[in-house]
């Protein structure tokens, strides 16, 4: 069976969440849905995931994740604040402590000056606790996509992996 997503990491995050008996919610764009794949792939997923949404436009971005609509046209919808009003209002969508934003280009266009990059963020219980910016390499679409959803549940598991604070 071909491996798209590591699954070490999913595993981590499902340990993680399943230890503070805490939920995760996705919302997502540039990654077309694939975080919330990966993290649907886990065994005893309802468990920890309550779902996801794939925003690509503004308007659904604004409409379901209430993403501000003027920062949000300027920048093409692409920028760390968009990922963290991802992030943070999909928590409460769905019902849930946790929540991943992400945002980007999997294919070179004039709005990034033909870089690829996405900015990603993961809200808990309302605050922003992880934002990065990842850069990619020009490749296939699908490459560049599975390359975010890697590097962005890699991050996550790393921080989920660390000792419960109070």
């Amino acid at each position: 069976m071909l491996n798209l997503f590591d699954t070490k990491n999913v595993r981590k995050i499902k340990e993680g969440l399943g230890l503070r008996e805490e939920t995760i919610a996705v919302s997502e764009s540039v990654t077309s849905g694939f975080i919330q794949a990966a993290l649907a792939s886990a065994e005893e997923a309802s468990m920890f995931f309550q779902g996801g949404i794939t925003a690509y436009n503004l308007g659904q971005k604004y409409r379901h994740l209430q993403v501000e609509p003027i920062h949000a046209q300027a920048c093409n919808c692409v920028s760390e604040k968009v990922a963290d009003e991802m992030a943070i209002n999909v928590c409460s969508l769905f019902n849930s402590n946790w929540g991943i934003g992400i945002t980007g280009y999997a294919t070179p266009v004039p709005e990034s000056d033909n870089k690829l990059f996405a900015y990603y963020s993961v809200a808990h219980n309302g605050k922003i606790i992880l934002a990065r910016k990842i850069d990619a390499f020009k490749d296939d679409t699908l490459v560049v996509q599975l390359f975010y959803v890697n590097e962005s549940l890699r991050d996550l598991a790393a921080y989920l992996s660390k000792p419960k604070t109070s």
